[in-house]
């Protein structure tokens, strides 16, 4: 136990660990201090002064975020020289602000709004002091916007960028009235090494970030009686949708989810669990076959470890920084456009619909899909292969633009024929899923067994740590995989991109002896997407991350391989995982953006 301090916070006495901040302390007696640059993912900046309070003995006013509590502190959170400080800090942010607030992307979920509202801004007192600024909206990338005019230059953009992600591509430049965030050299983030997760959008305080939406274009496709419009989810949007209408954090809402799907028009709605399911048949299959030249062949032009291909953020990032290691990447697809390529295929066939007519629209806790499903790479269907994509927010939006009452609809199910699924795929949105079940399947089909942990949980692999690690031992495999009897499986998983890079120099390094890692681009994984409900904060993705594990125990099936569907479309259409069918549609390669 560490050291504890007593201070008093507007006359109550508070007993908290010595170091702890003044913000923090508060909020354990019930006491809010408004913040904007402050978030619980980033380190302290102390920017922006909205927190100030009044310590007893000190003339300045303090940043409660930044000040740890010392023995005998008399706190006061609510004095006329703190309420009038802050509303000049406000006013002063507004004054330079485009506060077009009806026309903005985040208008009712806008961190300033919101405290202009409460803090009653009625004026422009300071606006003969702001300076002419010819802003820009940079709308080049087809998953973020930038948009310079509603920027407070808090800098939370820039902190995550640089703290969560290791990417940097956001920066400050310039001083005093010029201080802007901006990119190298100005270029459009379309043009730099971003690599589209959305943690920007994410931890924005304002409109100055957001996604870029497809919701008209979407609806006129609904519109179109010319065009069969199916759309995909996935696993953690239906434990993140209800955020955003009216339920607590990690509400699963799977059936009312496809319910409201079906209302808004959709010709077929699915699942892109289904495609999960076929992820760890490709992936799984695909790491036995390395082991296997690795091990017995001792072909030394097989690369281990084998590094997941499902996050496109994560994509991105090996493509621009670790291009050397392209070839350690599975050749699978991500689930989303294993779908979009099965659609216009396999789908297109068995309902005998023209591909042509056939709009295919996912719905994504990530911006970075945006970008994937926009790749060259990504048309082996014949057409592009998913044509929109839209966020967790975005399908919101769609569902109060309908008038539906989220919370009275009756629970519907997905559409069969692509829309079977596994608990083993709805575990794909949480950091540890892919790999637990990948692992689930692999060593069952590797030695006929369940996998040695209590009810198919792999424990070592989950929880919020930012790298974990698991090893399995395979005994007693079947007799065509004899070669890894007494072999131990040395797994790895990493979630930020900051993990993501440590990870890569260690492989780099030549200290890192793993034969499988799971990447994922965000915080928590799918879970903490930069397309998922705002706020996104620790507790939050713990709290969906317990509904999409109590998701996969009330499953059925809970192992990939015993998906009903996926024996049906490998018999009916694919023949087997890694065939020349599979390779065409299901599997692609990368290439180097290393400048």
């Amino acid at each position: 136990m560490g050291k504890k301090v007593k201070i008093t916070i507007n006359g109550q006495p508070v007993e908290i660990d010595k170091g702890t901040s003044i913000l923090d302390a508060a909020k354990q007696i019930g006491v809010i201090i408004p913040t904007l640059c402050y978030h619980k993912d980033l380190c302290v900046a102390g920017n922006c002064r909205v927190c100030v309070v009044e310590i007893a003995g000190q003339k300045r006013l303090a940043p409660a975020c930044a000040t740890p509590c010392e023995e005998g502190m008399d706190v006061l959170t609510n004095t006329h020289k703190v309420r009038n400080s802050r509303k000049h800090i406000i006013e002063l942010l507004l004054s330079e602000h485009n506060a077009d607030c009806t026309s903005c992307y985040k208008n009712g979920n806008c961190e300033l709004q919101l405290l202009a509202s409460e803090y009653k801004i009625m004026n422009q007192d300071f606006i003969h002091l702001v300076p002419f600024h010819n802003y820009t909206i940079d709308d080049y990338s087809p998953s973020i916007i930038k948009d310079d005019s509603k920027c407070i230059r808090c800098q939370r953009c820039v902190r995550t960028c640089a703290e969560l992600q290791s990417v940097n591509a956001l920066t400050m430049a310039h001083k005093g009235e010029y201080a802007q965030v901006t990119t190298f050299f100005e270029k459009s983030m379309n043009d730099v090494i971003c690599t589209n997760c959305g943690q920007c959008v994410n931890h924005c305080p304002t409109g100055a970030l957001v996604e870029k939406n497809y919701i008209e274009e979407v609806w006129a496709a609904i519109s179109d009686k010319s065009k069969y419009v199916v759309i995909q989810t996935a696993p953690a949007v239906r434990v993140g949708l209800g955020e955003e209408l009216g339920f607590d954090p990690g509400a699963r809402v799977t059936g009312k989810m496809v319910a409201a799907l079906k209302r808004l028009g959709f010709d077929a709605v699915m699942d892109t669990d289904f495609t999960a399911d076929l992820t760890i048949m490709e992936e799984g299959s695909e790491l036995l076959s390395r082991l296997k030249k690795a091990l017995v062949e001792n072909d030394r032009t097989i690369k281990l470890p084998l590094a997941t291909s499902c996050s496109p953020g994560w994509i991105k990032f090996i493509e621009h920084l670790y291009p050397e290691f392209l070839d350690h990447l599975s050749t699978c697809k991500s689930p989303q456009q294993m779908f979009g390529a099965l659609v216009k295929t396999y789908y297109a066939k068995a309902r005998k619909l023209d591909p042509e007519r056939i709009v295919s629209v996912s719905v994504m806790p990530c911006t970075a899909k945006k970008f994937e499903a926009a790749r060259p790479e990504m048309h082996s269907s014949g057409y592009r292969d998913v044509d929109y994509v839209l966020t967790t927010r975005e399908l919101a939006i769609m569902i109060k633009q309908a008038g539906i009452d989220f919370t009275r609809l009756e629970e519907a199910h997905f559409d069969r024929l692509m829309g079977e699924s596994t608990g083993a795929a709805v575990i794909f949105g949480s950091t540890g899923g892919v790999m637990e079940a990948a692992l689930r399947t692999a060593y069952e089909l590797v030695t006929g067994r369940e996998v040695p942990f209590d009810n198919l949980n792999i424990t070592p692999v989950r929880g919020a740590e930012g790298i974990r690690e698991a090893r399995i031992k395979i005994e007693k495999p079947k007799k065509e995989w004899a070669f890894l009897d007494g072999v131990e499986l040395k797994c790895a998983v990493a979630h930020g991109l900051v993990n993501a890079k440590y990870i890569m120099d260690k492989v780099k390094a030549g200290k890192a002896d793993y034969h499988f890692i799971e990447f994922m681009a965000c915080p928590g994984g799918c879970l903490g997407g930069g397309g998922q409900p705002i706020p996104t904060n620790p507790e939050i993705r713990q709290r969906r991350a317990v509904a999409i594990y109590a998701e996969d125990e009330g499953m059925p099936l809970r192992k990939s391989h015993e998906n009903p569907e996926i024996i049906k479309i490998y018999n009916d259409f694919l023949g087997h995982p890694l065939s020349e069918v599979s390779h065409h549609l299901l599997h692609t390669k990368y290439t180097s953006r290393r400048v």
